[in-house]
């Protein structure tokens, strides 16, 4: 299942890693390992160095195993959901149409 994971860091915390190169090793270890299918890195709402990424997760056990890195390297927060592409969407459909027929409304 497609999951898209956001990372946050506190300004401190980032300044560190990238001071003793920390930042960009997390950064590429997780990328190696979990490969996710995009990536983009950017400054949040908070100010807040962050990261939104799309893997593919087989298992909910994979959890600890993608936030892990980002918890322990960078103090991060981690949000994770899962998410579609519109070939997801279109295969819904089905899905989508017999709960709007089986759900009753006011």
């Amino acid at each position: 299942m497609r999951m898209l994971i956001q990372v946050s860091f506190p300004v401190e915390a980032g300044n560190a890693a990238i001071s003793n190169g920390n930042l960009m090793a997390i950064v590429q270890k997780f990328i190696a390992d979990h490969k996710p299918e995009s990536a983009y890195f950017l400054a949040d709402e908070k100010g807040c160095r962050s990261g939104f990424m799309v893997v593919d997760m087989k298992d909910s056990s994979e959890i600890p195993g993608l936030a892990e890195p980002w918890f322990l390297g960078l103090n991060a927060s981690f949000k994770i959901q899962p998410v579609m592409t519109p070939q997801d969407l279109a295969a819904a459909v089905p899905a989508i149409e017999r709960a709007v027929k089986a759900t009753p409304r006011p």
